[in-house]
């Protein structure tokens, strides 16, 4: 059993494992150690005990960036194929 930082909130030591958020999908819980205290449902970063806000943050910008870095190399691959068949 993983023993996660007690809970900032209420000081419980029973946190759980989040498996999926709107923010990060499934990777994102597992790279940020993200877990709920099923006491008072504060969620926190389950090493150090604090909140994973600059964590969030930084993570769906950099994934942006990737996705974004993705359809301008798609939208350039697809304009030198259309200029290769003219």
């Amino acid at each position: 059993m993983n023993t996660y930082a007690p809970c900032p909130e209420c000081g419980g030591t029973t946190a759980q494992k989040v498996r999926f958020t709107w923010w990060g999908g499934v990777l994102g819980p597992k790279i940020l150690t993200h877990v709920k205290c099923p006491r008072c449902g504060k969620a926190y970063n389950g090493k150090s005990g604090k909140e994973n806000t600059s964590g969030i943050v930084l993570y769906t910008v950099a994934l942006a960036f990737v996705v974004l870095g993705l359809v301008v190399v798609m939208f350039a691959a697809l304009a030198a194929l259309m200029t290769a068949t003219r």
